[in-house]
């Protein structure tokens, strides 16, 4: 699988790369509910329009298994198919932002210990903790840096 910045977005890309977004937090996220899902998604895509750097690794094929997007060395999104998982292909895209784009800090849902335990073993640490996300619903953010 290659690694693309994606410099222009056009919508079938936005569209598959929801997708991936889609599938990957139905299987990580299971604290959210299907209408929090449904509101998160509605702006999914200005946020992959919108950040400095969307990465993608894509298939042989030509389509993206994984994504990550960065602003300022700060990862703002990582999110890897389901199908994928377990394959290297979260800890490819995350070094390659640490090495190309001097990633240092990041912010996951504390629910979600899977990618807690996999920010930690690529070297990142707690340094905060808040008890809402950034749209003040109650699901706490825990703040990492390397």
């Amino acid at each position: 699988m290659e690694i693309h910045e994606l410099t222009c977005r056009p919508p079938e890309w936005i569209d598959a790369l929801l997708e991936v977004w889609e599938s990957s937090v139905r299987a990580t996220h299971l604290f959210l509910s299907e209408q929090e899902i449904r509101a998160i998604k509605a702006y999914v895509p200005d946020a992959l329009a919108g950040v400095a750097h969307l990465l993608a690794a894509v298939t042989a094929d030509g389509r993206p298994a994984a994504f990550m997007g960065i602003e300022d060395g700060v990862l703002e999104m990582l999110f890897v198919s389901p199908a994928e998982r377990g394959k290297g292909l979260g800890r490819r895209l995350l070094q390659y932002g640490i090495d190309q784009y001097a990633v240092h800090s990041l912010t996951v849902n504390e629910q979600n210990p899977q990618a807690i335990g996999f920010y930690e073993h690529m070297g990142f640490h707690a340094y905060k903790r808040t008890e809402l996300d950034g749209q003040g619903n109650p699901y706490p953010l825990i703040y990492m840096r390397r």
